[in-house]
């Protein structure tokens, strides 16, 4: 008898007891577990039980409460190394950040959102959480995600907006379909997205698409610093150059990971 489609069942269980620590603070009680997993109480209990055993979640011996484990960090340890465009721009944004002293990102596209795979703080900036790897954020309202967007016709950017959460994240942020396919547009005409305090407060970030070898976006380029520090206009001035250069040095690969014309990585 095909037992796949429990199998299905029993991972989706497990892959949903991962996630609602995604929605929450680092610790959760198997209560809490129950109640954003959407599980009963066995269920939630079987996969929490299996998780621990294999180390992708831990329990504290004191509180019987888990968190996430150590496991979880291979994963994406061996995504990143094993892959080829993160390990080629890892030099070129290194270079890239000492040519700019301010963050520099390198993230990749996930349709309606982005997802960073490098992220660089700036000389004078202390390390925090804008540094960390895996956090999305949405295309339409960010610099690299207009890049990106700007690669695609008007018609698959708009199928795009309308699958997007358009919720605003800061007072500034343009959630109107029609005004933010009008920014991808200017995006396209400039060669790189531009974005002043929309993503982030008082952030201003500009960023450009990387391309495969069909022209189709995979990933962006992005150097963000603050209002506080700058003159917006003065910024974009300043690195559009070096970001939209940084972009053009990794685009066109191909499924293998060389690029175009058989050179290796």
């Amino acid at each position: 008898m095909d037992q796949s489609p429990l199998f299905i069942r029993s991972f989706d269980k497990v892959m949903r007891v991962l996630e609602v620590f995604g929605q929450s603070e680092r610790y959760l009680a198997l209560s809490e577990i129950v109640v954003l997993s959407g599980l009963d109480k066995p269920q939630a209990q079987r996969c929490t039980h299996t998780l621990v055993a294999t180390g992708y979640l831990e329990k504290d011996p004191k509180s019987g409460r888990f968190c996430l484990g150590k496991k979880c960090l291979d994963l994406s340890f061996h995504f990143l190394r094993t892959h080829p465009l993160v390990m080629a721009a890892t030099p070129i944004l290194l270079q890239l950040r000492r040519d700019c002293a301010e963050r520099t990102n390198l993230s990749l596209f996930d349709r309606t959102t982005l997802v960073y795979a490098i992220r660089l703080h700036g000389k004078r900036e202390y390390p925090q959480f804008s540094t960390l790897i895996g956090r999305r954020m949405a295309t339409f309202c960010s610099a690299g995600g207009r890049a990106m967007l700007s690669a695609l016709p008007d018609e698959e950017v708009a199928e795009i907006i309308a699958e997007s959460d358009l919720t605003p994240r800061t007072p500034d942020t343009i959630t109107d379909p029609a005004r933010i396919l009008d920014e991808v547009r200017k995006s396209r005409e400039r060669g790189y997205g531009f974005v002043v305090n929309e993503s982030a407060p008082s952030e201003v970030t500009v960023a450009a698409p990387v391309l495969d070898a069909a022209g189709r976006p995979v990933a962006a380029v992005h150097v963000a610093g603050t209002l506080t520090k700058w003159d917006s206009e003065e910024y974009e001035r300043r690195f559009s150059p070096f970001v939209v250069e940084a972009a053009r040095s990794l685009s066109h690969w191909d499924v293998s990971g060389l690029k175009a014309g058989g050179r290796g990585v």
